[in-house]
């Protein structure tokens, strides 16, 4: 049951950016709507673009541009004090580098953005691959940036586990082939995730080491 490779999400999983990404999606709907929805109006399309998210308040291509904008820019702003890593995960992903595991992150996240995190919580070196929303033409759920993450890897689906926190994780993994695991210490509740069956349930980076164990 245990895997050579393995894919992780990143916000959410092993980075904590979701009071970042919150507070920048309310300053851009106070911003362009003047009144601001339910977080979880918000938390219900994480996993997926910015631009993709935004379409359900416009229909507007130059609105919806506008919106990313305002929300980058204040993301910027805001990113080194509101971005940490989640405790736990650097040591998890530490031992599995040194174990030799093929290790790749695949986001819905810009590219700009996904290394700035990644760097600045001191994990970019410990990944081989690296798949972004402007990697790809069909991003999360869709398949696509887990098998490009794959071919890259030059790892095969069946000796992979992609590792993500929401539903549109479980739902590419699935797509892909490859096994998934959901972690428990992202904003998805299990209730959310269910439906999905993941092949593993995590409630603590340690229990990563778990899906790639040392060889033999």
């Amino acid at each position: 049951m245990s895997a050579s490779t393995l894919l992780f999400d990143l916000d959410g999983t092993l980075i904590d950016t979701i009071e970042l990404i919150l507070s920048s999606y309310r300053h851009t709907l106070e911003t362009h709507r003047g009144a601001v929805p339910p977080d979880e109006l918000w938390l219900e399309g994480l996993g997926t673009p910015i631009s993709v998210q935004f379409r359900r308040f416009t229909a507007s291509p130059a609105e919806i541009e506008a919106m990313v904008q305002t929300y980058r820019v204040h993301n910027r702003q805001h990113h080194d004090r509101l971005v940490r890593r989640y405790p736990g995960v650097d040591a998890a992903v530490r031992l599995l580098h040194d174990r030799g595991t093929r290790l790749g992150v695949v986001t819905s996240k810009m590219r700009e953005s996904a290394i700035r995190g990644l760097e600045h919580c001191d994990l970019a070196r410990y990944f081989d691959v690296l798949v972004c929303a402007d990697d790809v033409a069909r991003p999360k759920p869709d398949p696509e940036p887990v098998r490009m993450a794959l071919d890259r890897l030059g790892a095969a689906a069946g000796e992979t586990i992609f590792v993500g926190d929401s539903t549109h994780d479980m739902g590419a993994g699935r797509a892909a082939g490859v096994r998934v695991a959901a972690v428990l210490w992202g904003p998805f509740t299990k209730q959310a995730l269910e439906p999905y069956t993941p092949d593993f349930w995590l409630s603590h980076p340690s229990e990563l080491a778990a899906l790639a164990p040392s060889p033999v």
